[in-house]
C-alpha cells in the first residue's frame, strides 16, 4: 500500500502545516491525526477510522473523551492536589493522560507501554511532549512491561489498551487473575488502578471484570453513563481499584458534573452488580466483545 502524500511531507513542514491532517501506516494500522479546526494546535489520532486519541497541545488539560475525562477524576484523586506521583501507563495512543497528568502533577515519574513502535515515532514527530516532563515511553507489550515493573514501585498503572482488527476490543492477556495480581503487586499499598473497558448488553464481559478485580483488592468502584450500565447501549466503563478505601463521594460528584454525567456504582451495588460472574483466568479470558458496526467511526 502506498502512503497518502501528507505521510511523505519532510517533519518541518508537517510542523508548518499545523492545520494539515497526516496519514501514517504503523505498526498495527492506519494512523490519521486530524486537526480539531475549533481548538488551534488540537489534534484527534483515529486509528483504522476509530477516534483513538485527543490532544491539546496548548492546554493537555483539555479532554475531549469522556472516558478520558472519568479517568482525569481519578489521577485528581489517588493523592494529595499537585503532589508528584510515579504512575505506569499500559497503553500510550498520543498520551493524553500522562500529558495531563504532567500538567496537574508536576514532577510526576511515568512510564508509558505502547505496543506500536510506529506510533510512538508519529507522536513524537508531530505531537511533541514536553521534553521537562519525566515521561519515559517505550515500545513494549503491556503484560510484559507490568510483570517486569518492580514490586511496590507506583502510586497508579492506568490500562487503556485495545487490540484486535480495528483496535476495538481489550486483549485477553489484559482481563486475567493473573494479569490483575501483577498490577497489585507492581502498586505500592496505597496504590490505584484503573481500567479503561468497554462492553453492551448483557454487560458478561464487564462483570466478570468486577468478579475478577474483587478476588484481588477490597475496594471497587466502577464509572460509566447510566445507558451503558442499563445495557440499552455500548459504551466505555471505567473499573477502579485499591487495597485502600476509594474517594467515591468524591468521584461520583466529580463524575456528575461532567458534560455526560457519569455515575459511580461501588459497595453492595457493585457486590450485585458482578454476583453471578465468574472469576476470569488466563485458562479462559477472552478478549472483550466488539463494539456494533460503526459506534465509533470517524
Amino acid at each position: 500500500m502506498s502512503e497518502p502524500e501528507e505521510a511523505r511531507l519532510p517533519q518541518e513542514s508537517l510542523q508548518e502545516a499545523e492545520d494539515t491532517p497526516v496519514f501514517r501506516q504503523v505498526d498495527l494500522g492506519f494512523a490519521r491525526l486530524l486537526p480539531d479546526l475549533d481548538r488551534s494546535r488540537a489534534w484527534l489520532l483515529t486509528m483504522d477510522g476509530t477516534p483513538q486519541s485527543y490532544v491539546d497541545l496548548d492546554d493537555p488539560r483539555h479532554l475531549e473523551f469522556e472516558y478520558v475525562q472519568r479517568l482525569a477524576h481519578v489521577v485528581d484523586l489517588c493523592a494529595e492536589p499537585g503532589l508528584p506521583i510515579t504512575a505506569l501507563h499500559l497503553g500510550g495512543g498520543a498520551l493524553t493522560l500522562p500529558r495531563y497528568l504532567a500538567a496537574t502533577r508536576p514532577g510526576s515519574r511515568q512510564r508509558v507501554a505502547e505496543l506500536d513502535a510506529g506510533l510512538i515515532a508519529l507522536v513524537r514527530e508531530v505531537l511533541p511532549w514536553d521534553a521537562a516532563a519525566e515521561l519515559a515511553v517505550e515500545a513494549a507489550d503491556a503484560r510484559a512491561c507490568l510483570e517486569a515493573a518492580p514490586a511496590a514501585s507506583a502510586d497508579l498503572i492506568v490500562t487503556d489498551v485495545f487490540g484486535g482488527s480495528g483496535g476495538h476490543t481489550v486483549p485477553a492477556t489484559l482481563t486475567s487473575l493473573e494479569f490483575l495480581r501483577a498490577a497489585s503487586a507492581a502498586l505500592r499499598p496505597d496504590g490505584v488502578y484503573a481500567a479503561n473497558l468497554a462492553d453492551g448488553a448483557p454487560l458478561d464481559f464487564v462483570r466478570g471484570q468486577v468478579a475478577t478485580a474483587a478476588a484481588v483488592f477490597p475496594e471497587l468502584a466502577l464509572v460509566a453513563e447510566a445507558s451503558v450500565l442499563r445495557g440499552r447501549r455500548y459504551g466505555n466503563l471505567v473499573l477502579v481499584a485499591s487495597h485502600r478505601p476509594l474517594p467515591v463521594e468524591a468521584l461520583t460528584r466529580r463524575t456528575a458534573g461532567d458534560p455526560f454525567p457519569a455515575r459511580v456504582v461501588a459497595d453492595e451495588r457493585l457486590v450485585a452488580f458482578a454476583r453471578r460472574a465468574p472469576v476470569v483466568t488466563d485458562a479462559d479470558a477472552v478478549p472483550s466483545p466488539p463494539p456494533p458496526t460503526g459506534a465509533f467511526a470517524v
